[in-house]
Formats: C-alpha cells, sequence, structure tokens
C-alpha cells in the first residue's frame, strides 16, 4: 500500500509566495515617483506662472548667494534666481523630450510593425539597420550635428531621433513577430483584412503596452542625454536654462557655491529615476502574465 504526498513542496510555497509579493506591488502605485514626475510636468508647462522671477535678468550684486528665503535655491554666477532658472530648464527640457520621443516612436513603431510583419527580406534590411544604429554612441552623433549646424533644440532632437527609433522598432518586431502566429490574425487574413487593416488594427493596439514601457523608460534616456549634451556646449545654448548647462556654469564655483551644480544634478538624477521606477512598475503591470496573479 502507497502513500500518496498530498504536502504542498518548498517551490511550490516559494511560488505562492512570490506571486503574493508580487500581487502586492502591483496593486501599489509608485506614489513618489508619479508625484516627482508630476511636478516636472507642472513644472515644464506653467513654467511661465510657477517661476518666483525672471530667468535670464542678472543680478550681479546677488551673485553666488548661497539658498535662502529669498531665494530657495540660491543664485548663480549672474545673480539670477536658481530656482526659476530650474523650473525654465525643466519647461526646455520637456520640450525636447516630447518631440524626440513623438519622432523616435512614430519611426520605430512603422519600421518595426513592417518588419515584425513581412518578415524575409525586408525585415533581415531593417534588423541590420538596426543593429547598425544601436551600435553608434548616441553623444557622437549629437557632437557631430553640432559641430555641423551648431548647438541648440534642434540638434538635440535630430541626433536623439536618429538612434532612439531603432529601440522601438527592435521591440514592436519581436511583439510583432509574436503575434503574427496568432489565431486572430489568421483569422483576420481568412476575412480579407488587407495588411495594412491587419496591422493597425489588429496588431499595434496590442503592442501599446510595450509602446507605454518604451517611452516611460526613454523618457530618462532622452533627459540625461540632453543634459549631457549642454552641459558640453553642444545642446542647449546660453543664455536657454538648461539642467546640465547650469551644472556646467557652476562647476569651476564648486568650492564655493556648491549649490550651482549640485541642484540641477539632484533634479536630473529625481526624475531619471523616477521615470525608470515608474517603467518598471508598468512593465510589470501590463505583462498579462504577472497580471494574472493579481
Amino acid at each position: 500500500m502507497t502513500l500518496s504526498l498530498t504536502k504542498p513542496s518548498v517551490a511550490d510555497a516559494v511560488a505562492k509566495r512570490v506571486s503574493a509579493v508580487r500581487g502586492v506591488r502591483l496593486r501599489r502605485l509608485p506614489w513618489t515617483a508619479i508625484i516627482i514626475i508630476a511636478a516636472f510636468l507642472i513644472a515644464g508647462v506653467f513654467a511661465p506662472w510657477v517661476a518666483p522671477g525672471d530667468p535670464y535678468a542678472p543680478d550681479l550684486t546677488n551673485r553666488l548667494e548661497p539658498p535662502s528665503a529669498e531665494h530657495w535655491l540660491g543664485t548663480d554666477t549672474l545673480g539670477r534666481d536658481l530656482l526659476t532658472r530650474l523650473i525654465f530648464g525643466a519647461r526646455v527640457t520637456l520640450m525636447v523630450v516630447l518631440v524626440a520621443l513623438a519622432i523616435s516612436a512614430a519611426v520605430g513603431i512603422f519600421v518595426g510593425l513592417v518588419a515584425g510583419y513581412f518578415g524575409g527580406r525586408a525585415d533581415a534590411i531593417i534588423s541590420r539597420a538596426v543593429d547598425a544604429t544601436l551600435a553608434i554612441p548616441s553623444i557622437f552623433v549629437a557632437l557631430a550635428l553640432a559641430a555641423a549646424r551648431g548647438p541648440g533644440a534642434a540638434s538635440v532632437v535630430i541626433a536623439v531621433s536618429i538612434i532612439l527609433w531603432a529601440r522601438f522598432a527592435r521591440v514592436i518586431r519581436s511583439d510583432v513577430m509574436s503575434l503574427s502566429e496568432q489565431d486572430f490574425i489568421a483569422q483576420a487574413k481568412v476575412t480579407g483584412c488587407s495588411r495594412a487593416r491587419t496591422m493597425l488594427v489588429h496588431i499595434l493596439p496590442n503592442v501599446m503596452n510595450s509602446i507605454m514601457v518604451l517611452l516611460s523608460i526613454n523618457m530618462g534616456y532622452v533627459i540625461m542625454l540632453e543634459a549631457s549634451l549642454s552641459f558640453l556646449g553642444a545642446g542647449i545654448p546660453p543664455p536657454t536654462p538648461s539642467w546640465g548647462a547650469i551644472v556646467s556654469e557652476g562647476q569651476n564655483y564648486i568650492g564655493v557655491a556648491w549649490w550651482v551644480s549640485i541642484t540641477p544634478g539632484i533634479a536630473i538624477a529625481l526624475i531619471v529615476l523616477a521615470l525608470n521606477v515608474l517603467g518598471d512598475w508598468l512593465r510589470e503591470y501590463l505583462d498579462p502574465r504577472t497580471r494574472d496573479t493579481v
């Protein structure tokens, strides 16, 4: 006579524990990250109304003043209010991010749909183009554009768009190839749907989860790239306020006026970290395999 083991195994217990913890994480919104992103968006959209002063007006009598009740974050090398310049810098950064992501996402999604759906020679050519593009450093492209046409927001947008579309195309291509094998795509073909309608109506809505995650994660990448280029003098030219340019302006005074460089550096770190946290949360929440465990 044999006895059947009814006690759950250790692996099953661990799997249930992991599932429960994951469910709690998915139900709990990343409020700290959301608040930081909301503050960034409010500053970028309503900068002229929420900023306490003029970001361009110098006041040499108050240059390099430390944080005080009058200037909450201190003043820069020309006596301009640092909080005001950070708020307007968020506005400039937001404009660059939105335009660059809109162009990159549009091109990358279209290319990814074509490569994943048609396959064959089109997929091979596009895949090689994606690999070659991802091998080029974004900084190199931006510096080359700055040398050719001068620094500015347009140079940053073009440099980001040249590189970033490939990130979208690679992920969307993979998702489309997986979806193309599903039964509902075969049924759409049998009912006489054109290729364009199949891609736009049946495939595109099913890759929106990946698109949302890519947008949230790559926003942080674009912010870092724009700040880096402005720091090197190849991004937003002065006197337009830019977080990277403010860090660059204050690096020679770090010993006597640390707030000029440290404050925008903290702002960059916070918004990039918040966007990455939100992107990770979205990736888990929008994943059907993870969402089924909630």
